[in-house]
Parts: structure tokens; C-alpha cells; sequence
């Protein structure tokens, strides 16, 4: 396959701008933003890129979403600078604490931490947690990186887990507000304030999340990932989410996976986290289960009375497995970590109900998936076993969220 450019367009300045390189792709994917606020994606050959191109094109399918964005700054045309009055501007001066969960993958962290070195938000920290790691390169690559800019922290997590990684950041952090992101990815320069934006939305927000744009696509793994990704990577919509607004008439809420973010690019009320006993250790990868601690999360902060925002303006850009081994192993952790996650609200006495009422449905609603998941892909073949991974590791999942509990409750056990 000749694969798809990844890049973005800012319409106030008309620049072009991609965080993976151009090269001999046919098409481009083009996110579309106006003062950081992202409106939609367009597909167009690359040789249709040119300012002129992508301008006329973005006014054509955006328009009314670019009126409304301008009405709300009381202007009446495109302006080189967002105003004071842009709805994306959010002006805020609590401290942010930013974590990033690490193990053994230096290389790449090293990408992530540039691009967090070029944040703008003003009153930030950055730790980074060194997850049972097996040498000290992980702390070479932060070390350099503090030496440069001093809002950077380093801490080991002795015990494998991200959740426990996780928890480790946040018994560290010391800000009024608390981001997650993984050592896969590459944040926008405007991503805290796209998070901070989600926080004010309205009081009772306790956790957000926002986009995550495909960093590539030069593969067909990638371009499965892509597609099967879709709730978490294409929205342009903000939305609110709570036990009492439009999405609780959805038969299968809250317990729905997929729309309301994923871990890759989440934010949280840090006083709610530490009150909600942080993230749940039997679940996440590096344990048994794989995965299910951000959808266990998003569950509990709305059980709590609070509402989730996701927010497209907290942009971040995530780079997919490339090949088709490592993309069966995480379809095989998503099934893992969706039933994993799904069997301890079946175990919890206050949940059962909930869960066993929205099995049948939930069920139907999966077998879906393949058809969903085709039809984004247009002509391109899905990697061969790809959905039969996902579905066998849903399989194993409880069995694996019980051993993971066990693990837990037994001195010495690392829940490997």
C-alpha cells in the first residue's frame, strides 16, 4: 500500500504542519483547525496540498462549524490570531501536572519528551515513570531532558503495571489538575490548554480526554488500527458525558467502550483521583488482563457524580503498531481488557444489575464491530486474525481479571 499522510492545517495561518515525514504517499489525511480547535478531517490527494487547495477545500466542508467558531470571537472573517474573546483561549494559572508512564521503550520516549518540551501552558510540571525498567536508559533520556528544561521530572515504579505507574505519578504530582499521556505519542504545543478548555466547560467536570489523531498510516496494521479507532481518533465534536445527560437514554451506558476517550489522552480533577483510590491495579497492560483500567476509570468518575468532557481541541498524535504481530497483541489486550473490566462490575455487588441487564445488547453491538471496522477501510484487506485476536482475548479476559486479583492480594506477587 502507498499509505496516507498524516498532517494537519491551521486556517488562521495556512500552515501546513505533520509530526511524521511526507513521502511517496498517494493521499493525505488533513485535520483542520481553526485558533487550535479542530473541525474535521479531508482526504485529498497529495498533489491537492497546496494553500489554495487545502484553504478552498476546509471552507467548503466546514463552513457553518468556522461561522460559529468566528461568531463566538465577534468577528466576521478569518483572522491571523485568535482574539481574546476565541472560545479555544482558556485562561487559567493552576499548576498542571503531566505524566508520562515508560518502560524500556527510550527510543521512543525520547520523541515524546521533545515535543513536551515545547508545551506553551506557563505552570507545568513533567514526570516521567520509569516502570520496572531493566536498565537506566530510560532515566539517561530524561536526565537530558531535565538538564534543558527543569520542569522535568524522573521516578521509578518498581512493580510492573501502568496502573501502578500511573498511581505512582499521581502520588508524586504535586498540580491542581493531572494528564496522562503514553511514551507513543506526541502532543499538540496547545494540548494542556485543550484540556484546561474541557475543565471549564462546566463545574462538575471531573475528568477529560481528547483526540488522538493517527500520526501515520504507512502500513496495513496501521491502517486497520486506524479504522478500528475511529470513536477515540476522529471526532471533532467536543461532548459532555454524565449518568444524567442526553447519553444516559443509550441502553448500554455508561458501560459503552470506546466514547469517551482512552488513556492514551486523559486529564483529571487530581482531588477526584486520589478520592476515587487512583487507578484499579488488577487491570492496564503489564498485568494479566492487558488493559481496562481507563475504562474502568471514565465508569467510576461518572458513578461519582461527575461528568467527563471530551475535548478535540487537546490534541495529541499517536503512532500505531506498525506491523501485524504487535497489532495482534494489543487487538488481544483490548478483548482482555474489556471483559477484564467488565467482570469486576460483575463481581461488585453495586454494578452486577447494571452489567448482566446489558450483556445482550452489548454483545450484538460487538458483532458489529467487523462490519464497522470494513467499512472504513474501503478496498484495504484487514491484517488476517486481527478481529479474532480481539475476540479471543474478550474469551480469556475474566479468567485473566481474576488471576490478576488474586495476584494482588498475594505478598511478593508482581501480577505478571
Amino acid at each position: 500500500m502507498s499509505g496516507t499522510w498524516c498532517c494537519e492545517w491551521e486556517l488562521a495561518t495556512e500552515e501546513l504542519r505533520s509530526v511524521s515525514p511526507r513521502g511517496a504517499q498517494r493521499t493525505a489525511r488533513v485535520l483542520v483547525r481553526l485558533h487550535g480547535e479542530p473541525l474535521g478531517y479531508l482526504t485529498l490527494p497529495l498533489t491537492d496540498t497546496g494553500p489554495a487547495d487545502v484553504a478552498g477545500a476546509a471552507w467548503r466542508a466546514f463552513a457553518d462549524r468556522i461561522e460559529q467558531h468566528l461568531a463566538a470571537e465577534g468577528v466576521e472573517v478569518v483572522i491571523p490570531v485568535a482574539g481574546e474573546a476565541c472560545p479555544n483561549r482558556v485562561v487559567d494559572e493552576e499548576l498542571v501536572s503531566v505524566v508520562v508512564c515508560t518502560r524500556n521503550r527510550s527510543d521512543q520516549l525520547a520523541a515524546c519528551l521533545d515535543r513536551l518540551r515545547e508545551l506553551t501552558y506557563p505552570n507545568l510540571e513533567i514526570v516521567v515513570v520509569d516502570n520496572a525498567p531493566s536498565d537506566d536508559s530510560t532515566r539517561h533520556v530524561v536526565a537530558a531532558a531535565a538538564a534543558a528544561d527543569p520542569r522535568f521530572r524522573y521516578v521509578v515504579e518498581p512493580r510492573p503495571g501502568l496502573s501502578r505507574a500511573r498511581n505512582r505519578g499521581l502520588a508524586v504530582a504535586g498540580g491542581t489538575y493531572l494528564a496522562y499521556t503514553d511514551d507513543d505519542v506526541e502532543v499538540d504545543p496547545d494540548w494542556v490548554e485543550g484540556l484546561l478548555r474541557g475543565f471549564h466547560r462546566r463545574s462538575d467536570v471531573g475528568c477529560v480526554t481528547g483526540l488522538v489523531a493517527t500520526a501515520e498510516i504507512t502500513s496495513a496494521a496501521e491502517e486497520y488500527f486506524d479504522a478500528r479507532a475511529a470513536s477515540w481518533s476522529s471526532r471533532c465534536e467536543p461532548e459532555l458525558f454524565s449518568l444524567d445527560g442526553a447519553h444516559a437514554r443509550d441502553p448500554l451506558f455508561p458501560y459503552s467502550p470506546g466514547i469517551f476517550g482512552t488513556g492514551a489522552n486523559l486529564a483529571f480533577d487530581r482531588a477526584l483521583l486520589v478520592a476515587l483510590g487512583g487507578f484499579d491495579e488488577a487491570l492496564g497492560a503489564g498485568t494479566r488482563t492487558r488493559g481496562g483500567e481507563d475504562l474502568d476509570i471514565f465508569v467510576r468518575v461518572l458513578r461519582a457524580g461527575r461528568a467527563i468532557a471530551y475535548e478535540p481541541a487537546a490534541l495529541v498524535w499517536h503512532h500505531h503498531r506498525a506491523d501485524r504481530d504487535a497489532l495482534l497483541q494489543q487487538m488481544y489486550g483490548y478483548g482482555t481488557g474489556l471483559s477484564a473490566f467488565l467482570t469486576k462490575a460483575l463481581v461488585q455487588r453495586d454494578t452486577r444489575r447494571e452489567v448482566l441487564g446489558r450483556i445482550p445488547l452489548g454483545l450484538r453491538r460487538m458483532a458489529g464491530i467487523r462490519t464497522q471496522t470494513r467499512e472504513r477501510l474501503d478496498d484495504v484487506a484487514a491484517p488476517r486474525g486481527a478481529l479474532l485476536r480481539e475476540f479471543l482475548g474478550f474469551g480469556t479476559g475474566p479468567l485473566l481479571y481474576l488471576l490478576a486479583l488474586r495476584a494482588l492480594r498475594t505478598p511478593g506477587e508482581h501480577g505478571r
